[in-house]
């Protein structure tokens, strides 16, 4: 596997940044970044947004462009719910005061 792989922002070779200018002189070009796969690391995560991305204007250039076809992936049809114990709500000399109980994990 390649140590650096090419950002997938879809405006990154657009941005007017001296890490991006590259050529010689009279045919010089805005190039798009490479990112560094630290493989090797124990922080390395293949699931981190910012071993594919350069930056988050990146990444949100990205979406952008392609929200429909992420949504695509994995549509929602329905709610989505989390069982939860009821609160409890008691009067002291300070006023109202809600307790939460946290989530029910009795049934799944």
């Amino acid at each position: 596997m390649s140590s650096h792989i090419w950002c997938h922002g879809t405006n990154c070779h657009k941005s007017r940044t001296l890490d991006r200018v590259r050529g010689s002189k009279g045919s010089k070009v805005l190039r798009t970044k490479k990112i560094k796969q630290n493989t090797d690391s124990e922080w390395y995560s293949p699931d981190d947004m910012f071993n594919y991305f350069c930056s988050q204007n990146c990444l949100m250039s990205f979406i952008k462009n392609n929200l429909i076809r992420v949504v695509a992936l994995a549509p929602r049809t329905e709610a989505q719910e989390t069982l939860i114990n009821d609160p409890v709500k008691t009067d002291n000399y300070y006023g109202w005061e809600i307790t939460d109980r946290g989530v029910d994990n009795t049934t799944e």
